[in-house]
């Protein structure tokens, strides 16, 4: 009998092989389907509807996690801290975004997004005290590089691109600062609880500019299911297999996967909307991919 149970609570903790890859799969798919839903209804929903839709729905999907999981009682600091990767990460991310992608394809903003590791390495330095080595520095001005690079080869139209590149690289940049409150949140806080906080504040964050959403949801058309859709697969199901899939893989194996999300939405922008970025974007997403990659090398240590 005890060997029995013993092979019971093995089976449970680890899951087939496959599964927790076949998580991680989904998870790329649903955040790269997300760049290419978000450009297909951009000029037809405002930002901030888009935004606060999004996140209200992920809410809903999430809570009975946290009311199944119990609540754990934040800190002063931590509701500061939660405060700031809310309204950053989750609402002035949607809202840059959002309004990102009416100027820029899919693909491109796919590819922006990625500059992210870099500024959350950057501000890392003063925040958690790491070092500002060699290869961080050259990774940085490397990746940079590539977002001007996208800039210049973006589009046709130089204002409108320019427009676009900048408030995606803003939503980078918020990106970074909500892994980096997750970074210290997660220590103690259930990850369900914190995203369910997250959502709800960057929901807020995002009405002000939600004049369209009531209409939106009046009307049932289109538009709704699409804020639907974001608001559940990509948002609320794809951070949970991605967390699934964390649980029980390599986290720096894992991470490196996500550079596929810029290939995965273009090819997903081509086959539904007909959308495929300049040439030269694709140039300037290697140079940030590469700059990302060196920032995670580490220097040598120092020999006698």
């Amino acid at each position: 009998m005890t060997t029995t149970a013993s092979t019971a609570t093995t089976t449970t903790t680890a899951p087939p092989a496959w599964l927790p890859v076949a998580a991680g799969a989904v998870t790329l798919v649903m955040w790269a389907s997300a760049f290419v839903v978000i450009r297909h209804v951009a000029h037809d929903v405002s930002p901030g509807a888009l935004g606060s839709g999004r996140l209200l729905v992920a809410a809903l999907v999430v809570l009975p996690l946290v009311l199944r999981r119990g609540w754990v009682r934040p800190t002063p600091r931590e509701w500061l801290l939660l405060a700031l990767g809310g309204v950053g990460w989750f609402g002035v991310y949607n809202l840059a975004l959002n309004a990102g992608e009416r100027h820029v394809d899919a693909g491109t903003a796919a590819m922006i997004i990625q500059i992210g590791p870099v500024i959350v390495a950057l501000l890392a330095i003063p925040l958690f005290g790491e070092v500002l080595h060699r290869w961080l520095v050259a990774g940085m001005l490397v990746g940079f590089a590539g977002v001007a690079v996208i800039a210049r080869g973006s589009s046709s139209d130089a204002g409108a691109s320019l427009l676009g590149v900048v408030l995606v690289l803003v939503a980078a940049a918020m990106y970074a600062v909500g892994v980096l409150t997750q970074k210290v949140l997660l220590r103690r806080i259930p990850s369900v609880q914190v995203v369910l906080v997250s959502f709800l504040m960057g929901a807020v964050t995002c009405l002000p500019f939600s004049g369209d959403l009531p209409g939106i949801v009046a009307d049932g058309g289109p538009e709704l299911w699409w804020i639907v859709y974001l608001g559940v697969f990509p948002t609320a199901i794809a951070f949970t297999t991605w967390a699934f899939a964390l649980t029980h893989t390599d986290a720096g194996a894992l991470s490196l996967t996500t550079f596929l999300v810029p290939l995965i939405a273009t090819l997903i922008a081509w086959l539904t909307i007909d959308e495929v970025p300049p040439s030269l974007t694709f140039v300037g997403g290697a140079l940030a991919i590469a700059g990302v990659l060196m920032t995670r090398r580490k220097p040598r240590a120092a020999t006698r």
